[in-house]
């Protein structure tokens, strides 16, 4: 299906000049490879280089002891090569956990999303950051690093230009895709908070999540398209803001040719970023400033908004990203989780972009158009960290080996398990079928 979102894109392609950041001083836009480790030996430096400059530390148990009982240099080394700053932190950490008091790089000012896409447009524009599995089985869509930064700015001086200021708050109410992604580094870019609600949730949820932040502007898509089936997602949106007297915009991409009803407060979004500059100035941010919202699902109450803020989440989840999954520099990390739960937050976008990482967003489900399709997308896409759900791996469990023994899982080098605890049955079978018993198993729990 040819969409008008695809369309925005082809015309981003023929965009000619290059984003330059707005900062005085270049950055680098790759990191040190990671070596892979040895059965016989292991050397911390080619593991993390900041640990060359670590008294003593040698080994792996010597850099993880260094962590813990030297965590000030540990963390401002880790800190420094791996943020780009607009200004450097005056203090590493001031933490006490007893009077829930968590500050990390007090002092320091730099911008989520000059670290995650301007510093990689220096020397790899064209490397891809984003592959869009679409639910359309086979129709992947990939986008560089120069293209994302493109729709991200002309997103963030569209918000600009409709009243969106620093410390004011976005709800995102989107299937995972392209444009979601730019939403929610267009909002960091120009220093407002994000609140992306997932786009399963009801009219009334998203009313209840609308409220809560005090958003001003929605984003949204005409239709959302999941398991061959077409979500109203508009419509949704239209009976939640009813209830939101603070809402006075709605932007609605065209994920479907499909149109809808339109109102006084919608734009549609597509054609509002092609009146936009591709240069958006980027907001500097203390450390500490909020970066998004997150609401618990409200299952055991009324949902919970949890703050992340800025250079201490962003540090985590890059580092997590790069270690915890053993990502290296020209893989394709597969995190089938969608960008309305933390772990589409951390592992979809922020960890792997901040990496210089090709990530995968996926659109569909495990069972769409039959039971193989995680495993066609891997043999297809050449998915080396493959991210999903016990919840999942159980569904798929039922449906036989058959359905995954049909494809090359060759490329695979990390399993990782969220959601929830795995059981045992769940994680054999993950680790002997889908891994070949050659794939560590990574059990990972975040929390909202």
């Amino acid at each position: 299906m040819y969409t008008p979102l695809l369309q925005l894109k082809m015309q981003f392609k023929c965009t000619a000049k290059y984003v330059a950041a707005s900062f005085s001083r270049g950055v680098s836009a790759s990191f040190l490879h990671v070596l892979r480790r040895s059965r016989s030996s292991w050397n911390s430096a080619a593991f993390m280089p900041e640990s060359a400059g670590f008294v003593g530390v040698s080994g792996r148990v010597a850099l993880h002891d260094y962590s813990v009982s030297h965590s000030e240099s540990f963390w401002a080394a880790v800190a420094r090569q791996r943020l780009s700053w607009i200004r450097p932190f005056d203090a590493v950490q001031d933490c006490d956990l007893s009077q829930g008091r968590i500050k990390w790089f007090e002092g320091g000012k730099l911008n989520v999303s000059v670290n995650c896409l301007d510093r990689h447009v220096h020397t790899c524009p064209e490397r891809v950051a984003l592959i869009w599995e679409r639910d359309e089985l086979g129709s992947e869509v990939r986008y560089t690093y120069r293209e994302l930064l493109e729709m991200t700015c002309r997103l963030g001086n569209l918000l600009r230009r409709h009243g969106v200021k620093k410390g004011d708050c976005v709800t995102i109410y989107m299937p995972t895709c392209p444009l979601a992604v730019a939403s929610m580094l267009a909002c960091a870019r120009i220093g407002a908070a994000h609140n992306v609600v997932f786009a399963g949730f009801s009219a009334e949820a998203l009313a209840e999540r609308i409220r809560d932040a005090q958003s001003s502007t929605v984003i949204t898509v005409n239709q959302g398209v999941r398991g061959g089936k077409i979500l109203e997602l508009k419509k949704t949106v239209d009976a939640a803001v009813q209830s939101c007297p603070t809402v006075q915009q709605v932007f609605v991409a065209m994920r479907t040719e499909n149109e809808v009803e339109m109102t006084h407060r919608d734009f549609t979004l597509e054609e509002e970023m092609l009146k936009e500059d591709v240069v958006c100035e980027p907001a500097p941010m203390d450390s500490e400033d909020v970066l998004f919202l997150l609401y618990t699902s409200g299952s055991t109450g009324k949902p919970k908004g949890l703050v992340h803020t800025q250079a201490g989440y962003l540090l985590y989840a890059a580092l997590t990203h790069r270690y915890v999954f053993s990502y290296h520099d020209g893989d394709v990390f597969g995190c089938v989780a969608d960008i309305g739960w933390i772990t589409g937050h951390s592992y979809t976008v922020y960890g792997p972009l901040a990496n210089g990482g090709t990530t995968v967003l996926f659109e569909s489900t495990p069972v769409y158009p039959d039971p193989g399709r995680y495993w066609e997308m891997v043999e297809r896409l050449k998915i080396n960290q493959f991210y999903g759900a016990p919840t999942a791996i159980r569904l798929l469990i039922k449906y036989g080996d058959q359905w995954v023994k049909k494809y090359d899982r060759s490329s695979l080098s990390t399993l990782g398990s969220v959601g929830e605890p795995i059981n045992t049955e769940a994680w054999e079978w993950y680790n002997r079928v889908v891994g070949e018993g050659r794939c560590p198993v990574v059990d990972t729990w975040w929390q909202t």
